[in-house]
């Protein structure tokens, strides 16, 4: 089971790079770098707390899972 503290330092360094290449593509496409760090950051922030809850929902799923140990010394 992964605490709360490891999903969000996941989302946050999975986001910054996701930041990056999102940033890079709309400069690349509109040529304006502020309008790209714009979208790279509204793509970040909503990304972020979507990933944290798509993270957590999946610790409540047991598919896939190996069963713990009946006991354990």
């Amino acid at each position: 089971m992964e605490t709360h503290l490891r999903s969000i330092l996941k989302a946050v360094t999975w986001r910054v790079a996701a930041f990056v290449i999102t940033a890079t593509i709309a400069w690349l496409i509109t040529g304006q770098a502020g309008l790209a760090a714009s979208i790279g950051l509204a793509d970040t922030v909503l990304k972020l707390f979507l990933f944290y809850a798509h993270e957590r929902a999946w610790q409540k799923v047991r598919f896939g899972r190996a069963a713990p140990p009946e006991y354990e010394l």
